[in-house]
């Protein structure tokens, strides 16, 4: 059964443009990656666990935030590695600049150390959301962009 994971796509209108927040994976192997590296903030979640609150949970791990909101459910996005992404739209206006991320160890050139799951934030309209996210996220931009253009509809 593949791995799958619950996160929230924040977005925000700004002088007549829509943006979203995305989160750059902390760590070595990421330090020096930008173009296809950026993810929106998400996490693992067991079976049996409300997915919804599952990315909401994840949201504060990797940004020390919360959103609240109308939450709009996105159809599911399969990563490269098989992993499997639940996602929710919602809107939200939050400064990237105050984000608070929990940490992992890792053992990186023979040492130990500990890094950030998420070491920055920054808002981006879509087309160079589109460039910065991970190509298998790609698709919940743009089902993103069709959900505005629908208009206001609940399915938190």
């Amino acid at each position: 059964m593949p791995r799958k994971s619950a996160g929230l796509l924040v977005y925000r209108h700004r002088a007549g443009a829509t943006e979203v927040l995305l989160v750059h994976p902390g760590g070595p192997f990421w330090a020096r990656k930008e173009e296809g590296a950026w993810s929106i903030p998400k996490g693992e979640f067991e079976d049996g666990e409300d997915a919804l609150e599952a990315a909401k949970r994840e949201f504060q791990e990797e940004t020390g935030m919360t959103v609240a909101g109308t939450f709009h459910a996105l159809a599911p996005v399969r990563q490269r590695s098989g992993k499997i992404v639940h996602a929710w739209a919602v809107e939200g206006d939050l400064d990237a600049q105050a984000i608070k991320s929990n940490t992992f160890t890792l053992e990186w050139s023979g040492k130990r150390r500990e890094y950030p799951e998420v070491d920055r934030a920054a808002w981006f309209d879509i087309e160079e959301a589109k460039r910065k996210i991970l190509e298998a996220q790609r698709g919940l931009l743009d089902q993103l962009q069709d959900c505005i253009a629908r208009g206001p509809a609940s399915d938190s």
